[in-house]
């Protein structure tokens, strides 16, 4: 006798939206709103006082979580491409002063941290722009002293790393347009491309032709270990298992690639291929062995603009998947013509993947909620 397994259909566009009580696919799919958002708020003059402004640094100082993650990934995309030092710390430092740019972003607006260090920074008399909710301590910190970018579009808080992506690529596109700007994206063409991905993602489409239904069906059933074949892509990867953590209550393992590589061969042994006729209620250790374990599958993030050498670097695992945009899908976001440098183009390409990975965690939640309600869990 076996334990009962549902199989939930992706492919059931009817049961994914009954079943997304919470608005888990909503929320995902709401990157290119937020980026638009940022976009819209930047024309409304809301970060006017950096007009001009030709700054020593730019600072970005978070609290943890996606905040902490966008100003990583946008700090190792831009590399040495930006025209002055662009810094992540986790407090205003005692050396800033007024030729200083300080990016405050984080989703609590209580975080004493985050409060000292707009304090700190205006009384030094940096220019300070506040990326959080405009109330609380933080507002009363800022209030008519400080740019604040509050958000407009509302997600659930595991949804709001391309919020602060764009705070970051909007922020570095004033202060130093002539060195920095030409390597970030234009946030209303990158709200369009997000946009385009979220409609390819769309629960109407089916799993061979959504990617982020593909990825959920692979993440089923196996032990996921999230890699970044760069500095960048890493964080991402982060970002990844965080999310699929917090939204669907499912471990993943997150790293450089370069580790996950040089654990091949203990994953490979590590996987003992459970089958679909164990049932752990009734297995005896003594008298079965050690209980199988699910197979290990590698998701490899990736923005190399050339896919075969991404796919060689994958060949050591015998399961593994590339997360990447594809040669097709890159030339329709460049629209024909090429980005105007690599940083731009992988900040374009990660930001694209994000939304990928997030509406997958959204179904890989969907597909564990059936699975609970079907063994009469709540």
């Amino acid at each position: 006798m076996t334990a009962p397994s549902p199989v939930f259909d992706l492919d059931d566009v009817d049961s994914l939206l009954a079943a997304d009580v919470g608005g888990a696919l909503r929320s995902a799919a709401l990157g290119g709103a937020q980026v638009r958002a940022t976009a819209a708020a930047v024309s409304e003059d809301s970060l006017i006082r950096l007009t001009d402004l030709r700054p020593r640094s730019v600072l970005f100082v978070t609290g943890a979580g996606r905040a902490a993650r966008a100003a990583g990934l946008v700090v190792a995309a831009l590399g040495g491409s930006a025209g002055l030092p662009v810094l992540h710390v986790d407090e205003t430092p005692p050396w800033v002063g007024p030729l200083d740019v300080v990016l405050v972003a984080g989703d609590d607006a209580g975080d004493p941290r985050l409060v000292e260090s707009v304090d700190k920074a205006l009384r030094r008399g940096a220019e300070v722009v506040i990326v959080a909710p405009d109330e609380g301590p933080l507002r009363a910190a800022g209030a008519g002293r400080a740019s604040t970018l509050p958000p407009r579009v509302p997600v659930l808080e595991h949804n709001t790393l391309l919020r602060y992506i764009a705070a970051g690529i909007a922020v570095l596109a004033i202060v130093d347009k002539a060195r920095s700007a030409p390597f970030l994206p234009d946030l209303a063409s990158l709200a369009d491309l997000l946009d385009a991905e979220a409609a390819h993602d769309h629960p109407s489409n089916e799993v061979f032709h959504n990617p982020a239904k593909a990825l959920a069906s692979r993440m089923r059933n196996c032990e996921i270990v999230l890699a970044g074949d760069d500095t960048a892509p890493a964080e991402l990867a982060r970002h990844a298992s965080e999310v699929l953590l917090r939204c669907a209550g499912t471990i993943a393992a997150a790293g450089d690639l370069s580790d996950v590589v040089g654990a091949a061969a203990m994953l490979a042994q590590g996987d003992s291929g459970g089958g679909a006729d164990f049932d752990p209620f009734f297995h005896d250790e003594q008298l079965d062995g050690p209980p199988p374990r699910n197979r290990v599958r590698v998701f490899v993030v990736s923005t190399e603009p050339e896919r075969r050498i991404a796919e060689r670097r994958i060949a050591v695992f015998a399961d593994a998947q590339l997360v990447a945009v594809d040669p097709e899908e890159a030339a329709r976001a460049d629209g024909g013509v090429p980005p105007p440098s690599r940083s731009g183009r992988e900040l374009e390409h990660l930001a694209i993947l994000a939304v990928r990975l997030e509406m997958a965690a959204a179904y890989v939640q969907l597909m564990s909620g059936a699975a609970r309600s079907f063994g009469g869990g709540h």
